[in-house]
């Protein structure tokens, strides 16, 4: 993990979900999460980190689910003015509309009163802010089509780069350098751990997954 300083402190880091239908089971992805320092959080207890890979390719991170999941590293945290940015490619489309992107404002990730706000695109061109506590999650905005998202090309390959800019009094939401949405900051969760999403069932490749901060 690569850590710059200038006027910001760029920090490599590491997105939940549409409702999984009953007849589209997880796949058995294997291999667990095996990036040093990293965990993984599923949506249900019943479900196996075994059965989702997580691991560092090239110079980024490749997701290949299984269950749904976040990802992230506890020390990877933010607050105050920053900006959280991943680069998402797909080559392989799944059978059904499933989401990836970032979250923000992530605390107690590994117990029942589990927060954070998190920001998602799917391949119909659609984007989705959403707010989990504990067992429970809340739209902030729902499911919304925007030209700044891409969907799959000839050969049902797509790149989405998302970002999520968290300002003194707004936290605002961009794909590929369009802000889509933007929240007052009281109506989002800003402060605490970054990571990803990563929905059930994809193949996802992450690229220049960073958190740069202004340094006070």
């Amino acid at each position: 993990m690569r850590i710059a300083l200038a006027i910001v402190t760029a920090v490599t880091l590491s997105a939940p979900a549409v409702a999984q239908a009953p007849h589209d089971p997880d796949h058995n992805a294997q291999g667990g999460v095996q990036v040093s320092g990293w965990q993984a959080r599923l949506d249900r207890a019943t479900q196996k980190v075994e059965n989702l890979k997580f691991v560092t390719m090239g110079q980024g991170l490749h997701a290949t689910t299984g269950p749904a999941a976040i990802f992230f590293k506890p020390e990877n945290t933010a607050k105050g003015e920053y900006q959280v940015t991943a680069t998402f490619v797909q080559s392989k489309l799944p059978e059904h509309q499933e989401a990836y992107g970032v979250f923000i404002g992530g605390s107690d990730l590994t117990g029942d009163a589990q927060r954070y706000t998190y920001f998602l695109v799917r391949q119909d061109g659609k984007f989705l802010v959403k707010r989990r506590d504990g067992a429970e999650t809340k739209n902030v905005v729902d499911w919304t089509e925007h030209v700044a998202v891409q969907k799959p090309d000839a050969q049902g390959q797509l790149k989405n780069t998302l970002t999520i800019a968290a300002g003194k009094d707004k936290v605002r939401f961009l794909v590929n350098g369009t802000e889509v949405a933007s929240q007052a900051r009281t109506d989002v969760d800003a402060d605490g751990i970054v990571g990803l999403r990563v929905n059930h069932n994809l193949d996802v490749h992450i690229d220049g997954f960073k958190i740069a901060r202004t340094v006070g």
